[in-house]
């Protein structure tokens, strides 16, 4: 509040000389008795130490006397009213400033309308007496009336024995707002308006006449505890030295000073500061990023958005967290919570789990486990009534009545309470989860979700989970995983960085150091570039488990530019309630341009392994590319494999199958296809069998040959020149991996044989 505020105003009562008709014996409001006339009080034209002066009279046990005027009372301005006064004879009296507090109303009773008392102990001696009123509760204030105060009737008290006279000077009315703040202020204060600060009492009217009334300047909160009773908005900048206290479900929305720093201050607890910020930021504060300001945040336990947003269903807007640390603080909020209960699955219902008791203490988000349960499947939906579950993927084996193990993460963002988000995104955050929290569960619907920069450090089981459709589209770009299994041996890791189930991901530049497996992806469309999966060990011999696993068989989906570091690609159809169900088959994949290597692992580690979790299942469409493959210490037998625990591939039905361009270091076998190799026939035969098998990548039949070309001259037995051209027979031998050329008779040479598994067109 500026001083200036009251310049123009009529603070000021006039001298008693101007007619004692302006002076009341009573609370100063027209109609109240006047001074005028009255027989104990008169007018002194020349005293010695006052000039002109009223001379009183003490004749009522409290002898008032009031300005029938209206000083203006305005919030945030302090006025100290001043009186001097002495004693001239008879009992000595005791006396006080005195004022009647007016409101739109009428008197504000509740509220001080008295000042401090000073007795007269001498006849002749000037007392001053004084006292200060104003909107606000501070210090100093003797007569604090809050903002419904609108002016006053100012004036004194004589208190204490009758019949003693006194003579009072004229009183004086000051401002001294200056007293309480700077003469030239870019804020307003809260209490100047009516906020007491205890923390009972509903301080969110102040508040808001503050807000109004600081027109482009800053709020200020002073130090105390503020309760607001229900959802505010400021429009002004504010400035929290004091604390709020509000419901779970009261909203803070600051629309000048929404940033993390900013509700820290306002509710002196980061973690409580951020999940109010949060709830902010799906309602309206004019902002669609919540900046961290690049501070550390504490978190006690999960932030379940879904609550935060006070029972919004779905969220599609745009949001953007960004800038900071997240701390996870250790504690029981964090612990897994896992069960188990029996249900029945049924193939032609894919998605849904039947018959399962006490369906209400499943939590949505829940990872199932159980026979022919695969990878990284969670419970979408849940229906109490129906005592059901609705799946995040079909199960491939599970048909008929069985146990089943339900596991509830507690990760440190949770979207699962929604039904559907888009467009939320979080980037440039450091999210310390210490073995405590897994990272982030997506919503079972949304689109576009992005994440960009994030450093997840030591998720305890999940980094991002997808338990349903949410991942639609999702973009997760230049993050860094930190296992917290690192010290373990691969094989008895269980975290899973990523996981997918709906379409068109862009996995990009992202780095997974030490994980059970760094990606599962469902679903088709995929993009992945340019990322580096690192699940080596230190144990001699070691086994390796799958970096990124592909659980439909056509996935059209490009693998291209990734670092694949002691891992392999596993291709599956295991989320399928029939795997035996061919349609496109395994199918639309491109791996190119990618470094896949290996260090100390044992002969038989593969890095490209396809599994087929039922019969009749072939390649259709597989473009391997441009790839380099190396061992360290130790060489491997060869790269691909085909996974028969289940089933095996048809190799007579496989289609446009390339293999080319690839280089191969510390790898016994290479593959290709086509394939061209030499076949020299040492000894005259009218058939030669060219064994083009071990070069055939996944078991591939020999099903074409597409060219033969000599190497010179072909001869018969006595070195007489040959000069017909020798037919083919594919699907020789038993394995069907050999061809054979036949001549019209007996030959002997080289040649260039090229062989293809698959039919190209």
């Amino acid at each position: 509040m500026n001083k200036a505020i009251t310049d123009g105003l009529a603070l000021m009562p006039p001298p008693f000389s101007a007619g004692l008709d302006q002076w009341s014996s009573g609370d100063g409001t027209p109609g109240s008795p006047s001074y005028d006339g009255a027989p104990n009080a008169a007018l002194v034209t020349a005293d010695a130490d006052f000039g002109g002066c009223l001379e009183l009279q003490k004749t009522d046990g409290v002898q008032r006397l009031r300005h029938f005027g209206q000083t203006p009372i305005l919030p945030g301005c302090y006025l100290r009213v001043t009186a001097r006064v002495k004693a001239m004879s008879g009992n000595l009296p005791s006396v006080r400033i005195a004022a009647w507090a007016g409101g739109a109303g009428g008197n504000l009773s509740g509220v001080p309308q008295t000042g401090p008392s000073v007795e007269l102990t001498a006849y002749g001696a000037v007392v001053t007496v004084s006292a200060i009123i104003g909107t606000g509760s501070r210090g100093g204030v003797d007569m604090p009336w809050g903002t419904a105060a609108i002016f006053a009737h100012v004036g004194l008290d004589l208190t204490g024995p009758n019949n003693g006279v006194v003579r009072i000077d004229d009183i004086v009315v000051e401002d001294i707002t200056s007293a309480f703040h700077r003469d030239m202020m870019d804020w307003v204060d809260v209490r100047d308006y009516g906020a007491v600060g205890d923390g009972v009492a509903d301080d969110r009217a102040a508040f808001l006449a503050a807000d109004a009334a600081a027109q482009g300047r800053q709020i200020l909160v002073p130090a105390g505890s503020y309760f607001i009773g229900a959802n505010i908005t400021l429009n002004a900048p504010v400035r929290f030295e004091g604390t709020l206290t509000m419901a779970p479900e009261t909203r803070l929305q600051l629309t000048r000073s929404f940033d993390f720093p900013s509700y820290e201050a306002a509710f002196g607890s980061s973690d409580l500061g951020l999940r109010k910020a949060i709830q902010a930021l799906f309602h309206f504060t004019d902002h669609v990023v919540l900046d961290l300001r690049g501070r550390r945040v504490r978190v006690d336990a999960p932030i379940d958005l879904a609550a935060l947003a006070g029972g919004q269903d779905t969220f599609e807007q745009r949001r953007l967290i960004t800038n900071g640390l997240i701390d996870v603080q250790e504690g029981p909020a964090w612990d897994t919570l896992t069960q188990t209960r029996a249900g029945t699955y049924t193939p032609s219902q894919p998605r849904t789990l039947s018959g399962v008791s006490n369906v209400a203490d499943i939590p949505v988000g829940s990872r199932v486990t159980g026979n022919g349960v695969g990878r990284e499947i969670y419970v979408t939906e849940r229906n109490v009534g129906a005592g059901s579950l609705t799946l995040s993927q079909p199960l491939f084996n599970a048909e008929g009545t069985q146990i089943y193990t339900f596991t509830r993460y507690r990760y440190l963002f949770d979207f699962s309470g929604f039904a559907q988000v888009s467009k939320f995104e979080m980037s440039d955050m450091e999210w310390l989860l210490k073995g405590e929290a897994s990272g982030l569960m997506l919503p079972p619907e949304g689109v576009n979700n992005w994440f960009a920069g994030l450093s997840l450090n030591r998720p305890r089981d999940r980094g991002f989970s997808s338990i349903g459709r949410g991942c639609q589209g999702l973009v997760i770009e230049h993050c860094n995983f930190i296992s917290n299994e690192m010290p373990l041996r691969s094989q008895d890791r269980t975290t899973v960085a990523i996981n997918v189930n709906a379409n068109d991901a862009r996995i990009h530049a992202n780095r997974g150091v030490r994980f059970g497996t760094f990606c599962v992806l469902a679903g088709t469309g995929h993009l992945l570039s340019d990322n580096h999966f690192y699940q080596g060990d230190n144990e001699a011999q070691g086994i390796r488990q799958a970096g990124l696993v592909l659980t439909h068989a056509n996935v059209k989906t490009t693998i291209n530019g990734n670092y694949i570091d002691n891992s392999f690609i596993e291709w599956t159809n295991e989320h399928t309630s029939d795997p035996s169900f061919v349609g496109f088959s395994f199918g639309g994949l491109t791996i190119a341009a990618n470094i896949f290597t290996v260090n100390g692992v044992a002969p038989w580690f593969r890095w490209l392994v396809v599994k087929p979790y039922g019969p009749g299942q072939f390649i259709n469409g597989l473009n391997i590319s441009g790839n380099v493959f190396r061992t360290i210490n130790g060489q491997i037998e060869r790269v691909d494999l085909v996974d028969t625990t289940y089933a095996t591939l048809n190799p007579l039905m496989c289609r446009n199958v390339v293999v080319q361009g690839n280089a191969f270091n510390g790898v016994q076998q290479v593959i290709h296809n086509p394939v061209t190799i030499r076949h020299d026939q040492n000894s005259a035969a009218g058939a030669w069998t060219v064994n083009v098998g071990p070069f055939l990548p996944f078991d591939g039949a020999a099903r074409f040959v597409t060219s033969v070309v000599a190497l010179g001259e072909i001869t018969g037995p006595g070195g007489q020149r040959r000069s017909d051209m020798p037919f083919t027979t594919v699907l020789q031998g038993s394995n069907s991996n050999q061809v054979r050329l036949n001549w019209l008779a007996a030959s002997q040479g080289s040649v260039m044989v090229t062989a293809r598994m698959d039919n190209p067109v």
